[in-house]
């Protein structure tokens, strides 16, 4: 049986990061925190006392001489840097890593069409996880977890409209399509416990592919829980998903890769998109992640926000 006790983290001081890193120290892991040697972050969010260490990502021999004594790496590295974890992955399996956590942490990019405008934006992921198969199947003592969680939730509430659809500023709200349509959600701590659960579970998820969430959630959902709980209505939009799905396209076509939030509106809430996380493919139960209450979440976020 495999036991992982030493963790090194790539870019844990980040949006999702920090959450990472939180529940692995909470869960009594030892964990060493990499940062990009020429990083201009002077406040890193890091718990204090723990393992710093400057590392250059594109380098082999860096990220050797970093993972060295390393049970497992977690890559969360931003999406700039998604496709040199190739070089991360080597090192790994040169340092004699156990376990690699690619930086997924979103969509489940194994469904995705590579054919597809949505897999231009996130190829670099997809070949990732590729490659990491790969290795694995070379190096039987080398093995990964991809773990797909769907949207950030508690990020995406608060930024507003983008994604959830809802603006409690101007008490509106846009819908899909029909506003029927589920998917997958989890709040950024429990992305923190999936990956401790992982860790925990190591045989039960060696070179595998998992899903997790929070909980599924439809727009038309989160507006009846807003109008419930603030007692004021909002107003709706309609939007039709293959409109959405066109204004992406023509923005990709220029080069500009805010398309893949038109292209992650529609993989969430297109009718029949089919996205949600269904009982028999979600590993809460395998790593002992347990559900979320939406309407505990929605209610923490409408005080934050003055609207309770």
């Amino acid at each position: 049986m495999v036991s992982i006790k030493t963790v090194a983290v790539i870019g844990g001081s980040g949006n999702l990061g920090h959450f990472i890193v939180q529940e692995l120290v909470s869960a009594g892991f030892d964990v060493t925190g990499l940062t990009r040697a020429s990083s201009t972050n002077s406040t890193p969010k890091y718990p204090d006392g723990l393992n710093i260490v400057n590392v250059d990502y594109t380098s082999f021999d860096s990220l050797k001489s970093a993972f060295a004594g390393q049970d497992a790496v977690v890559s969360v590295i931003g999406s700039l840097g998604i496709a040199s974890q190739t070089v991360a992955v080597d090192a790994a399996v040169a340092a004699g890593v156990k376990r690699f956590i690619p930086s997924e942490f979103g969509i489940n990019t194994r469904k995705v069409d590579r054919d597809s405008p949505i897999a231009k934006i996130i190829g670099g992921k997809i070949a990732v996880v590729d490659y990491l198969q790969e290795k694995a199947s070379a190096n039987p003592s080398f093995t990964w977890t991809g773990i797909s969680t769907g949207i950030f939730f508690d990020w995406a509430l608060r930024a507003g409209a983008l994604l959830t659809g809802i603006n409690l500023k101007d008490k509106t709200a846009t819908v899909v399509d029909s506003g029927n349509e589920k998917w997958q959600a989890s709040l950024r701590s429990d992305i923190g416990k999936a990956v401790v659960g992982v860790l925990q579970h190591p045989d039960e998820t060696a070179n595998k592919y998992i899903g997790t969430a929070t909980f599924n959630v439809s727009i038309n959902d989160l507006i009846a829980l807003v109008e419930e709980l603030t007692g004021s209505k909002l107003t709706i939009t309609k939007e039709s998903s293959d409109d959405i799905q066109k204004a992406g396209e023509e923005k990709l076509s220029q080069g500009d890769f805010s398309a893949f939030i038109n292209f992650l509106r529609v993989h969430n809430s297109k009718d029949g998109a089919g996205n949600a996380l269904s009982d028999e493919e979600s590993a809460n139960g395998v790593i002992g992640l347990p559900s979320g209450d939406l309407r505990e979440v929605v209610t923490a976020w409408l005080k934050e926000s003055g609207a309770l």
